[in-house]
């Protein structure tokens, strides 16, 4: 990963995760320690590891509970794996697994360890819920009276508004402005068309349905609480029943996105197992493919760029780095977050002002073939557990890779705060 011909290759040996299910659905009752639990068991099976102890597992989760302050130690201690395997909690909103991967990637690129596991996992339905600071004010001053008269007058402070719950919520705190009303901007500046929107969200259902019934997904997604198949692939979707539905971020004509263009909230879980060339050979596991480039970046989303457009720039940087174009890759995988978001980015690839003022390049970066973009469905199928849609994205890219025997995958996260999280992967 340190590209200076002395770290060592990182392989991706292949992945795990359960089913990805709409929130308040079949996950309703599970937590995430529950599901990452599950997943970690189930990559154990694949890869014949119990007992067996590992450099380290890197896990996290985007919306958690104080008491999953030790997710990824828990979660270890659930799968099978050496109780001597340690674990650690990482976060990079809906970058987060594929960060986990680049920090595993990365200790076995310099020696620190040969194997290692990240993933991540998100609940929407077992949402942490708190109360307002001035509840929070009475219990913790009850709690440190000294004598019976400090304990009780606090409470003498209570209000029936400190009962109103606050939600977790999905707006930036700088902007105010909510990811799908941050990228309606967007969308707007790059004149994304509504039909384009939809044609790619029927596309991602399309691909997904198609993969699950070829038995690409056999091998890479394990049976959970009944559930077997991504549970937001709509099969009996269309164009028109696309187009049918009305904007859900700007509700005026000019909205172009919808419930059907967007992803929706979801619960799951994913994970990977990097290693080195060496751990792989004596493990007698094989090699699906290697991790070799990797970049994040963060934009200006309060003052200049879009919300979602850091992986346009991330994505720049990393192939001046790897020496490679745009179009040197066989398989695309990008985050469909939305789909004006994956649109704003190919434009703004294809845009000679945006590549010369924004990215600093003399020329556009030219276009994507999009029959080699998320060729298995994208998020906006198979959804988007926030932590883990990372691992789910280098498993399947590893697989795809695998199979075709050559070649190399580009992959591409936008995530909130304004950042982008990007890698190169390569066959053996």
């Amino acid at each position: 990963m340190l590209h200076d011909g002395r770290s060592s290759r990182v392989a991706v040996i292949g992945g795990v995760r359960i089913p990805f299910c709409r929130s308040h659905s079949i996950y309703t009752d599970c937590s995430n320690q529950d599901m990452m639990s599950e997943v970690l068991r189930g990559l154990v099976r694949k890869y014949d590891l119990k007992g067996q102890t590992l450099g380290d597992v890197a896990l996290g989760a985007v919306i958690k509970h104080s008491r999953d302050w030790n997710l990824a130690r828990e979660s270890v201690i659930d799968s099978g794996l050496s109780l001597r395997t340690p674990g650690v909690d990482m976060q990079r909103a809906c970058g987060t697994s594929i960060e986990a991967a680049i920090h595993i990637a990365n200790k076995i690129a310099l020696g620190q360890i040969e194997a290692g596991i990240a993933g991540g996992t998100d609940s929407v339905s077992d949402a942490p819920i708190v109360y307002p600071d001035g509840y929070r004010s009475v219990l913790l001053s009850a709690y440190r009276g000294r004598n019976i008269a400090q304990k009780i007058l606090p409470w003498f402070r209570l209000r029936p508004w400190h009962f109103k719950p606050e939600l977790p919520g999905v707006t930036e705190p700088r902007t105010g402005l909510s990811m799908g009303e941050s990228t309606e901007i967007t969308a707007k500046q790059f004149e994304v068309f509504r039909e384009h929107q939809d044609k790619l969200a029927l596309a991602s259902h399309i691909k997904a349905a198609a993969a699950f019934d070829n038995g690409f997904y056999d091998d890479l997604v394990i049976p959970f609480k009944d559930a077997e198949e991504d549970n937001n692939i709509r099969r009996d979707t269309s164009y028109e029943k696309l187009a049918a539905l009305k904007p859900v971020f700007d509700r005026s004509e000019a909205g172009t996105m919808t419930a059907g263009n967007s992803t929706p909230l979801t619960d799951g879980a994913a994970a990977t197992l990097l290693a080195s060339e060496e751990w792989a050979a004596r493990k007698n596991l094989p090699v699906a493919a290697y991790l070799t480039f990797c970049k994040v970046t963060a934009v200006d989303f309060i003052e200049t760029d879009g919300l979602l457009m850091a992986p346009a720039f991330a994505v720049s940087d990393m192939l001046k780095e790897a020496n490679l174009t745009l179009q040197d890759f066989d398989f695309y995988e990008i985050h469909e977050a939305f789909a004006a978001q994956v649109i704003s980015t190919l434009l703004a690839w294809q845009s000679e002002e945006f590549c010369r003022t924004r990215l600093g390049r003399d020329r556009p970066m030219g276009k994507v073939d999009l029959a080699k973009l998320n060729v298995k469905g994208g998020s906006i199928a198979i959804g988007h557990p926030f932590a883990a849609t990372g691992a789910r994205i280098i498993a399947t890219m590893a697989k795809l890779l695998a199979e075709k025997g050559s070649g190399r995958g580009l992959i591409s996260v936008c995530t909130a705060g304004g950042m982008g999280v990007t890698a190169i992967m390569e066959a053996v």
